[in-house]
């Protein structure tokens, strides 16, 4: 046979009686398998067939094998150190390969090749007994000492277990890695160790870790609506101002001042945002569409009632201009050509500083100065109070038209917001009674005297307790004569009394009488307007 396992040409003379290694068996696709005669599977625990492997010649030298089983001339080499003994139970596939006589590898068949021949048909060895593991030596493991005792584990190299020594500026100069904890070990147990003997970097180190803190974004990044406040409160308290602003015109000043935070914000194209303002009619809900800088001309034309009530410039100038708050707003719109822009933001905040300024310098005296409203009068004190309110409200419609976030007033300023609008409701429910969309009245006192009242309890931000007179404007609520209770949160109410929310979705909790809580709810949804 060649190398390549097909029969020579020539046919090679045989040494007879001299025992050979056996040729090598031919690659999968030279050998046919049906020609070829399977030898015998061998007895558990026997030895191989005769046949299965040709008898050799065993060398001189050689001691005979304790277990029977015949020698393989492994050619030149140390047939000790290639072959252990195994005894019985050992792994019997351990069979080696030959390899090819023109030094090739032999390829491999392929994984599920029926033409390869099969593991199994080779002939198996007894190899005694023990596990296999045990009886075919590891390379990769170390020797084991004599005396049985492991040895200690290496030490690392890239570790050193002796601290750091590292010199002081480079020590202040890794505070505020180690504040972010972006040092490695070795430098956080060299600054840590630093930081016990050593007060001022301790002091600048404990200053690092807190201003960490401002850097997390777990929280909402827009500023509390009661920073502004405080921030002034403390520069005033060290500082009083020559000309303080008027505590009736703090929530106005306050909400503006938001409002135009919120404007600066914003790019130019959503100043062209749809916004709906929304509020009641008589039974229903209504709205109407505009824009951003919509908004903002309707807010600038609606305090022109304050500035006129102030002696300044109304920005509905020439001839006659109206009184009512929604046909002063049609005026401006129609009055103007184009559709405004954010160019519309720098006349309002003006007229607001104006107004503020205006109110700081006039004294207290200007608080009790009457502001029309065409239907119906404030004085200056509450009429500012009702613009902060409504300025507060459309800051809503405009933050919801960009996806802005924009939170309720202080508690403070909604607190005195809902007191307004509590102290409105009498008037606003007589005239709801007069037009006969509200029950009639049924106890009828002289004015000043307690009448039959309504316990109207705002909860949470803002809230308190108010008794709204029902059957007279001239009557004072009182908490012995109340006759129902309707409990609201402080947002939902004055949700309702902008218009935004239905009175039937309105009340929380309701007890007593029914007819007065659905006349109270639907003339606290009347106060609103366009």
């Amino acid at each position: 046979m060649t190398g390549g396992g097909r029969e020579s040409e020539g046919g090679e003379e045989e040494v007879r009686g001299a025992r050979r290694i056996p040729g090598p068996r031919g690659a999968a696709d030279d050998l046919d398998l049906a020609s070829v005669p399977l030898p015998p599977l061998p007895a558990p625990g026997g030895t191989a067939p005769d046949e299965a492997v040709p008898e050799q010649s065993q060398p001189a030298s050689a001691p005979e094998s304790d277990a029977g089983e015949p020698e393989r001339d492994l050619g030149p080499g140390p047939a000790a150190e290639a072959w252990p003994e195994a005894g019985p139970g050992a792994e019997p596939d351990l069979w080696p390969e030959a390899e090819p006589a023109d030094g090739h590898p032999r390829p491999a068949a392929p994984e599920g090749d029926p033409t390869a021949p099969a593991a199994e048909a080779r002939p198996k060895a007894d190899r005694g007994p023990g596990p296999a593991a045990e009886s075919w030596p590891d390379p990769d493991r170390e020797p084991e000492p004599a005396d049985g005792t492991p040895e200690p584990p290496a030490p690392d190299p890239f570790v050193s277990s002796a601290p750091v020594v590292l010199p002081h500026q480079v020590l202040k100069a890794l505070l505020g890695a180690w504040a972010l904890s972006a040092c490695s070990a070795e430098e956080t147990a060299a600054v840590e160790d630093h930081l016990t003997g050593c007060a001022p970097c301790a002091d600048e180190a404990l200053r690092l870790r807190d201003a960490v803190g401002l850097l997390h974004t777990d929280g909402s990044l827009d500023l509390d609506p009661t920073l502004r406040t405080r921030v002034l409160d403390g520069c005033f308290g060290r500082r009083p101002a020559r000309i303080p602003v008027p505590e009736w015109a703090a929530p106005y000043d306050a909400e503006t001042a938001r409002l135009d935070a919120l404007l600066r914000d914003i790019g130019d194209s959503e100043w062209h945002a749809p916004v709906r303002l929304q509020w009641f009619e008589e039974e229903r809900q209504v709205s109407r569409r505009t824009t951003v800088a919509g908004v903002i001309g309707h807010l600038m034309a609606v305090d022109g009632l304050l500035s006129a009530a102030l002696g300044l410039d109304d920005p509905l100038d020439g001839g006659k201009t109206p009184l009512d708050p929604t046909e002063r707003t049609e005026t401006y719109w129609s009055a103007t050509r184009r559709p405004p822009t954010r160019a519309v933001r720098e006349p309002w905040r003006a007229q607001s500083h104006e107004l503020i300024r205006t109110a700081s310098f006039a004294g207290r005296n200007v608080a009790e100065t009457s502001v029309s409203y065409g239907a119906f009068a404030l004085p200056l004190q509450d009429a500012a109070l009702d613009r902060a309110f409504e300025c507060w409200v459309h800051g809503g419609d405009i933050a919801d038209a960009v996806d802005y976030p924009y939170p309720a007033p202080s508690a403070a300023h909604l607190h005195r917001m809902i007191d307004l609008a509590a102290r409105m409701l009498p008037a606003a429910l007589a005239g709801r009674r007069s037009a006969g969309l509200a029950g009639p009245a049924k106890d009828l006192v002289a004015a000043g005297a307690p009448g039959r009242s309504l316990h109207l309890e705002i909860e949470g931000h803002g809230g308190g307790d108010w008794y709204i007179a029902l059957d007279s404007p001239a009557a004072v609520g009182a908490p012995e004569r109340a006759v129902a209770q309707v409990a609201l949160d402080g947002v939902e109410f004055c949700r309702l009394v902008a218009g935004h929310i239905s009175p039937v979705e309105a009340a929380a909790g309701q007890e007593g009488d029914r007819e007065a809580i659905r006349d109270v709810l639907f003339a606290a949804a009347s106060l609103s307007r366009l």
